[in-house]
């Protein structure tokens, strides 16, 4: 590490990007190459009542239309729990779930195929805020339940610490979905290699569990089935969910050619996961001495329609949720609850970010209480070596806050204490 923190390194892949020569998903050509596309709801909750599929059926050019019935394995995918449907049998759980897949000679008449499809639906009345799903009566996203993952943190007693209180902050937080935005939309190319093998050209950060998820799907075993990643064209945690994998896979499955699948920006946006919408319960104490003595939190995130990392999300908000400061007595409680959003999954810090924005606002509230220094405040408070977090664990390494405080504080000329 030593040899590159802080200096100049050359970038592998930068000559191929800035001069053009990276090779991207879209990128990728064959002959005979069929592109393939997916008729997606156009509501949040309901069922699918019919479909008519007549004009795209009798349109030249068009060589096949896949529904569910026609996935020769498994129906479902998903990183934690396979729950997001490859293609709806009927119900419906978010704007944006594929219905059908069409598979055309251009994307021309790709887009005109998807577009002369007609869904009737049967629309349920949904849930899009924390506090609706959580409401006694309110529709069930998920089997039994809207809360997905549920998480408790104790350590000491906050009770008896905010008792120690000279000062106690209590306010709530939210911070917004956010999508990751990147630069190249999803796309994947899928073809058999002259072994009998599944090729799959994508970019994607997780090939394993591509590879996972597109055998499933095909009924294959995995090593039939190969993934060959691509440039990636940005990524931040949302090319770690299946999108265009066993679409692309499936349509080169019944065709036997060639196949690319390639989102519009406005499919993307509307497809892919988001950064969890989370709202934040803190309450703090602070002693006379200026030492935190107490935390309660009640973290909920909005999961959205599916699973994907929702519990690994909500657990890192949870065990994160002090921050880098020790405090003896804390009660944390964490929940995933479901809606009919766009699913929230990976998005850079995993939900250590979202709570960030709580503990440190505390500390600015507690500080101007206290008539201390914010950074003074924080270094009296961070952790050291020696530490013990909420969880229990011990630091015993590379516990870097304090000595962060002082190089801060010398920029600044502040005096610490």
């Amino acid at each position: 590490m030593l040899n590159t923190v802080g200096k100049n390194i050359k970038k592998e892949d930068s000559f191929e990007k800035v001069t053009g020569r990276a090779l991207y998903p879209d990128d990728i050509e064959f002959d005979d190459m069929l592109y393939a596309g997916a008729v997606r709801s156009s509501i949040p909750f309901g069922r699918v009542k019919s479909i008519d599929c007549s004009k795209a059926s009798a349109m030249e050019g068009v060589v096949m239309i896949i529904n569910h019935s026609m996935i020769p394995g498994e129906k479902k995918h998903g990183v934690v729990l396979k729950d997001q449907p490859i293609l709806v049998d009927d119900l419906i759980k978010r704007v944006g779930d594929p219905i059908t897949l069409v598979v055309a000679v251009s994307k021309q008449v790709l887009k005109k195929a998807i577009d002369s499809i007609k869904i009737e639906y049967e629309e349920y009345k949904g849930v899009f805020t924390i506090e609706e799903a959580l409401k006694e009566g309110a529709p069930v996203i998920s089997d039994k339940t809207n809360i997905l993952y549920d998480l408790k943190i104790k350590r000491g007693d906050a009770d008896e610490g905010f008792k120690k209180a000279k000062y106690i902050v209590e306010n709530w937080y939210s911070t917004p979905h956010i999508d990751h935005a990147v630069l190249q939309p999803e796309a994947a190319v899928s073809r058999y290699d002259e072994e009998g093998n599944l090729e799959l050209y994508v970019a994607t950060q997780y090939p394993h569990y591509d590879r996972e998820d597109v055998s499933r799907c095909l009924g294959l075993n995995e090593e039939k089935v190969k993934i060959i990643n691509m440039t990636i064209g940005g990524a931040f945690g949302v090319r770690e969910d299946i999108t265009v994998q066993c679409h692309a896979a499936l349509a080169s499955y019944y065709t036997k050619k060639p196949v690319k699948v390639v989102y519009s920006r406005e499919e993307s946006t509307i497809t892919h996961c988001k950064r969890h919408s989370i709202k934040m319960y803190y309450k703090t104490g602070v002693d006379e001495n200026g030492k935190l003595c107490a935390l309660k939190a009640r973290i909920y995130g909005d999961t959205g329609a599916y699973c994907s990392w929702g519990m690994n999300v909500l657990r890192k908000a949870a065990v994160h949720a002090a921050g880098p400061y020790e405090i003896s007595n804390v009660d944390i409680q964490s929940l995933a609850v479901y809606t009919n959003n766009s699913f929230c999954g990976a998005m850079r810090g995993f939900g250590a970010a979202q709570a960030a924005v709580a503990y440190e606002s505390q500390m600015d509230e507690l500080s101007r209480l206290l008539k201390i220094n914010p950074l003074q405040f924080r270094y009296m408070n961070s952790v050291k070596i020696g530490s013990i977090l909420p969880t229990g664990q011990v630091l015993e390494s590379s516990v870097g806050m304090k000595k962060c405080i002082e190089e801060i504080a010398k920029l600044d000329k502040i005096v610490l204490e």
